[in-house]
């Protein structure tokens, strides 16, 4: 028995899963080990009275800034057949969040001269999306696998989109799945884990305009056996993910390859290995959307033995005095308090809030149990 199985016997899945992928990224020396240049961008947070209706209509992005954009400037082709020229392709992404949900969101506006997409395989004008949520870093795909003894299936299902998710966007898909979830974990790109909406009207071999809408689930592990041994990245504010995307462009249903492969990242295999990858910054709300004074607060049992409880103020505003009732006859006005209730039961507790922008409180109706 090796050290690997002797720490195993004692944790669950997902701290098996997490001990693993930290494992291989020791022993592969994959995050930070391959030179990439300096640029960054930034995600949209949207406010969760506007999230963006997925029906193929960009409307809801316009109170998106520009500066959020990410066009044709930032992208250079890999295969080195042309230059940037809106005549013949133009594109436009903007991608978005909403804090407390673990999705990506993005707008997708493409012009070109040339829609391919009348085949039935892979031959078809592809938005591709690479995504890794913890910024793990490192190949994901078969053949990258750093074990070469391994064979390509046994590398497919332990080791192809696990750690990082690669998303064949087909632009747009006629008679087929909207995209190719291109590893094991294919299930990714399902509801609920996935929706897509596109808006077009042209045929094959047309020159035109698409818009696509999509959210995504980016996963720290996702697993060819399903969600139930899958973790989510999760996403919060500030928050740095590797992404970056690609566009594959085809311009003759004859041809055997494409026509350009415009790329965000330097690398051409960005698609396979997330070290390549962008960091992109889950951005706060901008200032527009924030409210001058809001009370929150969450709250966390920290020995329920004792029923102890701290409770944590998350309020918006300036110049705060705050105070707590605790729902058993007390109070506290300190901002972050810890209270020990003395007899079991489900509690209605309050925050108020006062400062020089008014007043406001927030209750939480039997959250707060204790036995």
């Amino acid at each position: 028995m090796n050290i690997f199985t002797l720490k195993f016997k004692n944790i669950n899945v997902k701290q098996g899963i997490a001990l693993t992928l930290f494992t291989c990224c020791l022993l592969f020396n994959f995050h930070d080990s391959i030179g990439q240049e300096k640029r960054s961008y930034q995600v949209f947070q949207f406010p969760a009275n506007k999230i963006p209706v997925i029906d193929g209509n960009a409307v809801d992005w316009n109170l998106v800034p520009e500066s959020y954009s990410i066009g044709m400037d930032q992208l250079w082709d890999d295969s080195k057949k042309h230059t940037a020229n809106a005549a013949n392709l133009d594109v436009k992404v903007k991608v978005g969040w909403v804090k407390g949900m673990n999705r990506l969101y993005f707008l997708y506006e493409a012009y070109d001269d040339y829609w391919d997409f009348s085949l039935s395989d892979l031959h078809n004008d592809i938005f591709e999306v690479v995504v890794d949520g913890d910024q793990s870093g490192g190949p994901f795909i078969d053949r990258f696998h750093p074990n070469k003894e391994l064979s390509m299936m046994d590398a497919y299902f332990s080791f192809h989109g696990v750690h990082a998710q690669n998303y064949h966007i087909f632009t747009p898909a006629q008679g087929k799945e909207w995209a190719l979830a291109w590893g094991s974990p294919s299930w990714i790109k399902d509801l609920p884990y996935a929706n897509a909406a596109v808006n077009y009207n042209f045929k094959p071999g047309d020159s035109g305009k698409l818009t696509l809408e999509f959210w995504i689930t980016p996963f720290d592990y996702a697993s060819a056996k399903g969600p139930s041994f899958s973790v989510e990245s999760e996403l919060t504010e500030n928050k740095n993910i590797g992404l970056a995307w690609a566009v594959i462009d085809y311009d003759d249903v004859k041809a055997k390859g494409h026509n350009g492969f415009w790329n965000l990242s330097k690398e051409h295999t960005m698609y396979g290995n997330a070290s390549y990858l962008l960091p992109f910054k889950l951005m706060p709300l901008e200032d527009q959307f924030k409210k001058s004074m809001e009370a929150k607060w969450s709250f966390k049992v920290i020995d329920m033995n004792k029923r102890l409880v701290a409770f944590t103020d998350e309020s918006i505003g300036k110049g705060l005095k705050w105070k707590w009732d605790f729902g058993d006859e007390t109070t506290s006005t300190e901002q972050n308090p810890i209270h020990t209730y003395a007899k079991p039961d489900h509690y209605i507790v309050t925050l108020y809030i006062e400062g020089p922008a008014g007043k406001s409180k927030l209750t939480k109706v039997w959250d707060v149990a204790v036995k």
